[in-house]
């Protein structure tokens, strides 16, 4: 079965840093009086000098593709919030799942929800999620991401629909493992097309 840290994140923006450099100058006058006779005059006084402040240097610019990837993570939050609606009453009807995932995301979906019903079961509780935009291609003809999403199921349960009871976890089952979740940008919307879990724990 979304780091959603929702770039956990799904993702955050570089911290700028400006450089500023000092540079003092100053100058001094060295005035000579003869010894055979006084003066009156008055030595010239010597112009205070100002520091020459540098230019700062430019700061590092925003990333680019922040707001996409942002648009990303949302969609990625509603899609699992979809999910889990469906799965929690062990039917799509009711849910807007099809308006975030696609192809073999939905097809997943979809087979786990009949594996659900066929064995009178639902599900309980949610899994949350750190996810970020590990890769991201606006400038295809298709644009597409990638998401890495570390994912917690400790608490989303499978129970027995009539009785609530909690059905036991299979053995070696990892309750906190990496998911890796394709998605692609349809007109102005992002669909998740993938989500593919790691057998690695995060």
């Amino acid at each position: 079965m979304e780091n959603v840290k929702r770039e956990g994140r799904s993702g955050g923006p570089a911290a700028n840093r400006a450089l500023v450099l000092f540079m003092a100058a100053a100058t001094g006058s060295l005035i000579l009086t003869g010894c055979s006779g006084a003066s009156d005059a008055t030595p010239p006084k010597p112009k205070p000098t100002q520091p020459e402040t540098g230019k700062a240097s430019a700061s590092p610019s925003a990333d680019p593709n922040a707001a996409a990837k942002k648009a990303l993570l949302v969609t990625y939050t509603s899609f699992w919030a979809e999910q889990t609606k469906a799965y929690s009453k062990g039917t799509e009807k009711g849910t807007k799942l099809e308006k975030y995932a696609t192809t073999e995301a939905l097809a997943r979906a979809r087979g786990d929800l009949a594996s659900l019903h066929g064995s009178g079961n639902v599900t309980s509780g949610r899994a949350t999620h750190d996810a970020h935009v590990s890769a991201i291609g606006l400038d295809k003809k298709l644009p597409d991401a990638t998401i890495t999403d570390c994912m917690d199921v400790s608490h989303w349960k499978t129970v027995n629909q009539k009785t609530g009871k909690a059905l036991p976890a299979p053995k070696g089952k990892l309750t906190r493992y990496v998911a890796i979740v394709s998605a692609q940008k349809w007109g102005k919307q992002w669909m998740i097309t993938k989500v593919t879990p790691q057998h690695r724990s995060c």
